[in-house]
């Protein structure tokens, strides 16, 4: 196993890849370096001698700059390096591409759920969603009802063992001598075979805040319900709230004219009480998962795929394996004619000029320049900005500077060329890479990349997130295999072979496309959809990182 990597040849930084100590001499392609600190597996440290507003390149890009005067050696950290990042304008670049082979999928399929309107669904879904936070808590109660008697529960094993803690303290005995058995109550089995789940959006908006608020959504919710994933929905409203159910119903009709799933509207202020809301969504939502489970699973191309992108929890490796990996595979899914979609606006902070530059025309450019300049504005009004990105977590673990952490970011969207650029909640329409506008922040990211049409996730992770989606499987690739080892209760695939040498990227990438169509078909369930981690929070257009 090679002891460092350089990721671009214009790089002036290595990558350690296990840890380094103080004094030890690294050869690397024909040359001599002394370290001059220890160096932690993930971090960096400069191939030549650095002076005070040196630029660092990793990536082949402009990372950031060096505060004082450094020697060759040296490792990087946030007190001698500091984000910084090339200017972007478009600039007419004839992007070409060389589409991977993709021979070995051209004929695949997977077994998914056709809609009405041609899209392909990965699971299905019965959907509840409230237009206001009010009505939270009668969805947690339908919620509870449904999950235990339908067998869509998580083992209660935590349950079980705190009853068995309460026991032990009421009888006097040491609760530590209580042992943890996560095998004691095995889950009911599923009524409906076809119906992969009851999903539920409990959220904090649609009154008070601003109009923009509920605007925003009302085209969130409206985008959930037209999803491919999705089969039906039961839609609990107080009355009186911001967002109107005629909001809601006209955001749905324009975003799929022949939308014709089921939808069950509840008015609370319109009912005799709170007990007969809940009883009649429960008995009507009843009578609409026997129609979705009629809905069998049939074969589709691998083009009827719309897989989101997503990295969090991100350390050093996650731009040398996991997300090139992914990227891979990415490349392989637009060679097939399926859509990819990339979002985490911030985390594109210094890897903007490419993105223009691979984009396919003028407009498309355009957009995402303005998207990206309004966004970062918005940001350093209130005394922030995109530099600001990276976390405790990402900083300890290498990702020194925004610029570094966007520019392995962006390697898991492959190379393809940008055929669109969607604002927020806007769906993917066009086969190929489109980029999608939303926080950096995991659960903001990954509820609008399912708004514009995900029927699957990638997120790679190096430090371990549970993060999951209602309606879109999210599958979680470790950037190492002792993440993967230690969290192995929510990692999917280890892309750890990569780091040691033993797997190229796009050995990995075939990996990991192969392991999407079974997620799709229904024949592998991601630890995240197992462990119900259906996290939803809406992006009210505010700075968010």
């Amino acid at each position: 196993m090679n002891t460092v990597i350089k990721i671009n040849n214009h790089d002036n930084v290595l990558v350690a890849l296990t840890n380094l100590n103080k004094g030890d001499v690294i050869r690397y392609d024909g040359i001599d370096y002394t370290l001059q600190n220890d160096v932690p597996a993930k971090h960096k440290f400069f191939t030549q001698e650095m002076h005070a507003g040196s630029e660092v390149f990793m990536y082949g890009v402009l990372v950031g700059k060096t505060q004082f005067d450094l020697a060759t050696g040296s490792i990087m950290n946030t007190e001698n390096t500091k984000h910084a990042a090339e200017p972007y304008a478009f600039r007419n670049v004839n992007y070409k591409w060389q589409a991977p082979d993709v021979t070995k999928f051209e004929n695949r399929t997977f077994k998914g759920y056709h809609r009405n309107n041609g899209q392909v669904g990965t699971a299905n879904y019965w959907l509840f969603i409230p237009t206001v936070f009010c009505e939270n808590r009668n969805l947690d109660i339908i919620k509870d009802a449904l999950y235990n008697a339908l067998g869509y529960a998580v083992d209660d094993k935590y349950k079980h063992y705190a009853n068995q803690l309460a026991e032990a303290l009421k009888n006097g005995e040491n609760i530590k001598n209580v042992s943890f058995d996560p095998l004691n109550d095995a889950k009911a089995s599923r009524v409906f075979k076809n119906v992969d789940g009851i999903k539920f959006l409990n959220h904090n908006g649609g009154c008070g805040g601003t109009r923009q608020d509920a605007d925003v959504l009302s085209h969130l919710l409206a985008a959930y319900a037209d999803h491919p994933n999705v089969a039906g929905i039961t839609l609990l409203s107080l009355g009186c709230q911001h967002l109107q159910v005629a909001d809601f119903k006209r955001d749905l009709l324009a975003r799929n004219p022949s939308f014709d799933k089921p939808l069950l509207v509840f008015e609370q202020q319109q009912t005799q009480s709170e007990e007969e809301l809940v009883r009649q969504a429960i008995q009507q939502t009843f009578e609409g998962l026997i129609a979705i489970n009629k809905i069998e699973r049939t074969d589709a191309l691998l083009s009827k795929l719309c897989v989101g992108v997503k990295c969090g929890g991100s350390d050093g490796f996650s731009g040398i394996s996991a997300n090139p990996a992914v990227g891979h595979c990415a490349d392989l899914l637009v060679g097939l004619g399926a859509k990819v979609l990339l979002a985490e606006f911030p985390e594109l902070c210094g890897v903007e000029q490419e993105m223009i530059d691979r984009s396919v025309d003028q407009p498309t450019a355009e957009k995402f320049i303005r998207l990206m300049t309004e966004y970062d504005d918005l940001a350093h009004k209130v005394g922030s900005g995109f530099y600001m990105n990276p976390s405790p977590g990402n900083i300890k673990d290498g990702l020194i500077t925004d610029a570094i952490k966007s520019a392995g970011a962006a390697k898991k969207a492959g190379s393809s060329p940008v055929v669109d650029v969607l604002d927020y909640t806007e769906p993917a329409t066009k086969p190929g890479l489109s980029l999608v506008c939303t926080p950096g922040n995991d659960v903001e990211a990954t509820t609008g990349k399912a708004a514009s049409g995900a029927t699957l996730i990638l997120f790679t992770t190096g430090l371990g997130t549970p993060t999951g989606n209602p309606v879109c499987p999210t599958i979680k690739v470790a950037t190492n295999s002792a993440l993967a080892k230690r969290m192995a209760d929510i990692i999917d695939i280890d892309t750890g072979p990569v780091i040691r040498g033993e797997k190229n990227i796009e050995e990995m990438g075939e990996d990991i496309l192969e392991y999407c169509i079974k997620v799709a078909s229904g024949e592998e369930i991601p630890k995240a959809v197992q462990l119900n981690q259906d996290d939803f929070i809406p992006w009210k257009r505010g700075v968010s990182l």
